[in-house]
């Protein structure tokens, strides 16, 4: 996981090397990062700085879907500039087939015997897929494999 310390020498770096969508890139999920620390009075642990980078992530996909239903192509390319830098900070995303794995031994290790059991079962996941899997994606998989069970 990156932390604020690599980030601020890759804004030193992008500054160096003239790189202004990288360099603006930084600053804002600096900001971010920031601002997140302040609210939570001190300084965040992987775990929150993967919440924020997928906050990142989602802000620009929003961008990105506006700046594409306007038809504004020179905006959509610089979101998908940026969201290409944000993404490379956040941990390799699990493959359906990793993520499905790992739910069938939580079900199996929690004893959940149906859709009634979910809670349970993501209370356990979530901590082992914590950024690497969207949330939206776990729920339905679990809640997939309890229809079944």
């Amino acid at each position: 996981m990156v932390s604020r310390s690599e980030l601020e020498a890759e804004l030193r770096q992008a500054m160096r090397s003239g790189d202004d969508v990288r360099k603006r890139t930084l600053r804002m999920l600096l900001s971010a990062i920031k601002l997140a620390e302040v609210e939570k009075r001190g300084p965040l642990d992987d775990a929150g700085m993967t919440a924020v980078l997928q906050k990142e992530v989602r802000t620009r996909l929003e961008s990105l879907a506006d700046a594409e239903k306007a038809r504004r192509e020179d905006l959509a390319a610089a979101v998908r500039a940026e969201l290409a830098i944000v993404q490379a900070y956040l941990p390799e995303p699990l493959p359906p087939e990793r993520l499905e794995a790992l739910a069938r031994q939580v079900i199996a290790a929690t004893g959940a015997r149906g859709p009634q059991d979910m809670g349970k079962v993501m209370k356990e996941l979530m901590p082992q897929v914590q950024g690497r899997a969207d949330g939206k994606a776990v729920g339905d998989t679990v809640r997939r494999l309890l229809a079944q069970a």
